[in-house]
């Protein structure tokens, strides 16, 4: 018999949803907003019945959650700091990972995340994502704030009555944050051969200001995309062709938003362009797509993009997935030199490996050493690279895919206290097992036991091994564990168990 601390084992609902779902196109004319619930909740798109599958999940002694198994390839040095994912369909939706691919942090609930990772809150690290419910491709929920010690701070939605979308969630430094939403309208599909009084997903780009609520910005995309633009038609997916709410089409699915002064650089998979937008939701240029304003050389061009970001020095990267479900391409992480004054591109770098293809999802993080990370999306894995694109470390199994994957610098304490188990062994001995989800200070692990709770004394001390850390001692009738920092200064003490 296994015994353990009496903590909190919250099963919670939720749908962890992630990607883009292949959609249509449509004409601009005639369109009416309808409730954002109209279309049916659905699960998440599943990249392939192979990711999918993958090897059984991590599972621990002192605690009902799980975690896919990931595995580490490390060819040299990478940059500081933990692998934040969101894998899909293994174990928890939300997890932190060390460089050995074990669990640091495993989101407890079972709520749908994606996008986890660090930003900045009032001048202080704060962990982020996205929670809600898969609708069709995109997701109905909110953003989530929480600071060190995994306490909500802040959750964030979408104001003027919409539902903040999964694809994006990001904070600036203004204290505001970046939201897409996709309400469901009637509209006019007859331009791309589907129905005159059809159905489709517009697409909402939001500037919120976090503790007001108060919307800054609010962009409409089919008031300034016209959606012959689309690269998808409703006659593509029955699942999708706009006859009705439930099966609302998808003709710009806009998955990024990032700040500029001037205004804000959006992309949209459907249409294969990049969009600057001006604080009067004019649409200053566009990059990509059939409306393209730029000189591209064939080795820049890219289609089904995702995590369009603006860097310094007239960079933009993106996750150029280059392909869609029944089409052929390997994706890539792009480095872009952007001339606007020219109209100019030129590739300054292509991230690949391994012939990755993520057909959905993917992103590109530039780390503080100069090294890049590139999430891939569907393909479930993440690649390290130096700044002339070598790879130096790549994490695989990431469940059936990841939306985006990160590296950050993370230090934290949780609230909780540690949880402790036992197994009982021969007779005279047992073993101890210890863990706590979330902390990262954790050196080693002090075993207490005693004929009672309150005689406990030290039975062993052992160095901290992954998430969850064991100890043969001797048999006794009670049982904790002391979390210690590196210094062996004490940072939490579980409860007392029987043992």
């Amino acid at each position: 018999m296994i015994r353990v601390s009496r903590r909190h084992f919250l099963q919670g609902a939720g749908i962890a949803v992630v990607g883009a779902v292949a959609g249509a196109g449509v004409a601009r004319s005639s369109i009416f907003p309808l409730p954002p619930s109209a279309a049916a909740a659905t699960p998440a798109p599943s990249p392939s019945a192979s990711a999918a599958a993958g090897p059984p999940d991590r599972t621990f002694v002192t605690t009902k959650l799980t975690a896919a198994r990931v595995s580490v390839w490390t060819a040299g040095t990478t940059a500081p700091g933990l692998l934040f994912t969101g894998p899909m369909g293994h174990g928890t939706n939300g997890l932190i990972m060390d460089n050995s691919g074990a669990p640091v942090w495993m989101e407890p609930t079972g709520a749908g995340v994606t996008d986890l990772r660090v930003q900045t809150y009032r001048g202080k690290p704060v962990l982020t994502y996205w929670s809600g419910t898969g609708i069709g491709g995109h997701g109905e929920g909110v953003g989530v704030i929480k600071d060190t010690a995994y306490t909500t701070i802040a959750q964030v939605s979408a104001g003027n009555g919409l539902k903040a979308d999964l694809h994006e969630f990001t904070l600036t430094a203004a204290g505001t944050a970046l939201l897409t939403s996709y309400p469901t309208v009637q509209a006019d599909l007859t331009a791309l051969g589907g129905p005159t009084a059809g159905y489709m997903y517009d697409c909402h780009v939001q500037e919120v200001d976090v503790a007001s609520g108060a919307v800054l910005f609010d962009w409409t995309a089919s008031a300034h995309i016209d959606l012959t633009e689309s690269f998808v038609r409703p006659a593509d997916d029955a699942t999708a062709n706009g006859a009705t709410a439930a099966t609302a089409f998808d003709p710009f699915h806009v998955n990024s938003v990032d700040r500029r002064p001037d205004g804000y650089l959006v992309s949209a998979r459907h249409t294969h362009a990049a969009y600057l937008v001006a604080p009067d939701g004019a649409v200053r240029w566009r990059l990509g797509g059939v409306r393209n304003e730029f000189s591209i050389p064939d080795s820049a061009a890219f289609a089904w993009q995702h995590d369009v970001r603006q860097r310094p020095g007239g960079v933009i990267s993106m996750f150029d997935n280059h392909y869609k479900d029944g089409t052929t391409g390997t994706s890539r992480g792009l480095i872009l030199a952007v001339d606007e004054g020219a109209r100019r591109v030129t590739l300054k770098l292509a991230l690949q490996r391994g012939g990755h293809r993520g057909n959905a999802m993917g992103n590109v993080q530039f780390l503080d050493n100069g090294h890049y990370l590139v999430g891939w999306g569907s393909d479930p894995a993440a690649t390290e690279f130096t700044a002339d694109g070598t790879p130096v470390a790549e994490a695989t199994g990431i469940g059936g895919g990841c939306y985006r994957a990160y590296r950050h610098v993370w230090s934290a304490t949780p609230t909780t206290l540690p949880d402790v188990a036992v197994v009982p062994g021969n007779g005279s001995t047992m073993q101890a097992f210890a863990s706590w989800n979330g902390a990262t200070e954790v050196a080693s692990w002090r075993f207490l036991t005693g004929s009672s709770p309150q005689s406990l004394a030290e039975a062993a001390h052992v160095k901290k091994r992954g998430f969850e850390t064991n100890a043969a001692v001797a048999t006794a009738a009670h049982l904790a564990a002391q979390a210690l920092d590196a210094k062996g200064s004490v940072l939490a003490t579980s409860a007392v168990i029987a043992a």
